[in-house]
């Protein structure tokens, strides 16, 4: 059963696929707007049927009326986006996380992965923390196997064991084929609510650095910028605010490094808990 159709993009150099989906694990929205940046204005050479990956009462289609007539309507999607980079070839596999079939999906990305030659798969993400946006955004490493993570990392110590995303399935299927495979997860400060463009800035600079592939930055650096600004006004306007955010600079600077996984996931399970219920964030209205 196919459930993408493939534009042939022609020949291909040490192409790398970056993966970002919508969703769990992708908090503050980092992984998908790093993916959508270095996207940009790429070319789809590959897209999934939606009918085979979305609840569409979950992922609702988004309809557009214009003095009452219906212009558009826009289904969630799953698309694979050639970026134009310099250099070797960058696959972007980006969209809302699929409601199901899964182990379908991964099986096709897997197979999409052998007839475009990849040779290496990124995911990309973001995890809830106690992390102070006053401070450099950390990122998780993981990989396929430990010889692809560079020694400078930072790791967590011990066992992380936390709810599944769809875009570490697809990682798995990727894998069993026998390419190798790392990913970068940027840990977001629990409280900032919509994108959070520190993080988005570090992971463009961490893969870019990883696949020794040049990206501007563009405007992130000064969204990165105006969003500092607007968070420290808040921390001027709310004194029970600033001192929630000083504990967690005390925190943070104490710890010389990563956090254990077990304390990782406990922060995942924590975010997780609230976002079901009434949230007592100090950043929420």
């Amino acid at each position: 059963m196919a459930i993408y159709e493939l534009n042939d993009p022609g020949d291909l150099i040490a192409p790398v696929m970056i993966a970002a989906l919508d969703g769990w694990v992708n908090a503050g929205n980092v992984g998908t707007e790093t993916a959508q940046h270095i996207a940009a204005d790429g070319e789809t050479i590959a897209s999934f049927d939606p009918d085979a990956l979305y609840d569409f009462r979950v992922n609702r289609p988004a309809l557009t009326f214009v003095s009452g007539v219906t212009e558009s309507i826009e289904w969630p999607e799953l698309r694979l986006i050639r970026a134009k980079t310099s250099g070797r070839d960058v696959l972007v596999l980006t969209g809302t996380e699929p409601n199901w079939h899964w182990q379908l999906l991964g099986r096709s990305v897997a197979d999409l992965s052998t007839e475009l030659g990849i040779v290496e798969h990124v995911s990309l993400g973001g995890i809830p923390s106690a992390a102070p946006h006053t401070r450099p955004t950390r990122l998780v490493t993981t990989a396929s196997r430990s010889e692809l993570i560079a020694e400078d990392e930072q790791l967590p110590g011990g066992v992380l064991r936390v709810p599944g995303a769809a875009v570490s399935i697809l990682e798995s299927y990727v894998v069993d084929q026998g390419i190798p495979a790392v990913g970068f997860w940027a840990q977001v400060p629990h409280y900032v609510g919509g994108t959070y463009y520190p993080g988005v800035v570090t992971l463009v600079e961490r893969f870019a650095r990883h696949s020794g592939i040049p990206i501007s930055l563009g405007p992130l650096v000064d969204d990165a910028a105006e969003q500092r600004r607007q968070l420290d006004q808040i921390l001027e306007a709310q004194p029970q605010t600033r001192e929630y955010v000083e504990q967690l600079e005390t925190v943070v600077d104490a710890q010389s490094e990563m956090p254990t996984g077990e304390e990782i996931a406990a922060e995942i399970e924590r975010f997780l808990a609230e976002s079901t219920g009434e949230s007592d964030d100090p950043f929420d209205a």
